[in-house]
């Protein structure tokens, strides 16, 4: 049955519904756990299961302590913000953690004190459910084409790639040994080596795939692991050796809010001749667990 045929068919059975009863119909199928199973394809269960994985192999915060840097912005930082990788914890297992005492989504305005406030959660993974967005309604056919990954931590982008889309080649750059190492076990374990490369380096050495590359996907990559001129290195590298036309850039945040963190006048960086913004459909359903919020920290340019 095509779409077209399915709407016809809902559309049918909801005019045959008690109108009194067709809102409470309506709630069901919005927030029932009895249609998860209809949203779960064997992609999502490969990724829940290199998850699970990777979870015993690092710490809850999912950082290391040669992520000095990292560590010390995040607790400098004016918000009360917490790092929980969105790949690792789903909301489900983030509650689980708080039951358990490992985590808390309050902390306290006052030591002592009743009084707290909602923690800011920072992710530098896109979580599941991201991912499918990312590579079912952001990006278009990637068949035979490269992505590139910049700072591409637990590999979270690569594995998705691989199992969502047909491109032919996805490097993985990571700048941490230790998060090099953890790709690779990934790539060793689920057989991902003939189209999955890891490259352990700053990407500012990597002019060559950067220029070859036709998606460039940058998820928090700089902000909180370079110091602001070193920041402003990289997306000089970044502009000038992404210069494909055509070529696709996936950005968290977007390129003008991290731009306009970077004095002066964001570096010098002008975006207006180099790339344009591309709109997006937010408002998609991937299952109970879809939160349009969250999506519109996805941004997607397209090289001009």
């Amino acid at each position: 049955m095509d779409l077209s045929a399915a709407k016809n068919e809902i559309m049918h059975l909801l005019s045959r519904v008690n109108p009194r009863e067709l809102p409470k119909l309506v709630e069901w199928m919005k927030n029932s756990d009895e249609l998860d199973n209809y949203f779960i394809d064997n992609e999502k269960v490969v990724l829940q299961s290199i998850a699970e994985d990777l979870r015993t192999s690092v710490p809850p915060e999912a950082t290391f302590s040669s992520e000095s840097l990292a560590l010390q912005k995040i607790q400098q930082s004016s918000r009360a913000l917490i790092h929980v990788d969105a790949f690792l914890y789903d909301e489900e297992a983030v509650d689980i953690l708080c039951e358990e005492g490992k985590l808390s989504r309050n902390y306290c305005l006052h030591c002592g004190s009743q009084r707290t406030a909602p923690l800011e959660f920072i992710s530098h993974s896109f979580s599941i459910m991201e991912l499918r967005f990312l590579f079912q309604h952001v990006l278009p056919d990637l068949t035979g084409l490269m992505l590139v990954d910049v700072g591409s931590r637990l590999g979270a982008v690569l594995y998705a790639g691989y199992l969502y889309s047909s491109l032919a080649r996805l490097v993985g750059v990571e700048i941490s040994l230790e998060f090099t190492g953890l790709q690779k076990m990934v790539v060793q374990k689920y057989d991902f080596a003939d189209r999955i490369e890891i490259v352990h380096a700053d990407i500012c050495t990597q002019p060559g795939l950067l220029q070859g590359a036709d998606v460039v996907v940058l998820n928090n990559v700089f902000e909180y692991f370079l110091d602001q001129d070193s920041q402003i290195r990289a997306w000089l590298c970044i502009q000038h050796n992404v210069r494909k036309t055509g070529a696709l850039l996936v950005t968290v945040p977007s390129m003008q809010e991290a731009l306009s963190a970077l004095q002066p006048s964001g570096g010098g960086i002008d975006i207006s001749h180099w790339v344009e913004e591309l709109p997006l459909n937010y408002d998609v359903y991937l299952g109970k667990d879809s939160d349009p919020d969250t999506l519109k920290q996805i941004h997607l340019y397209r090289v001009l």
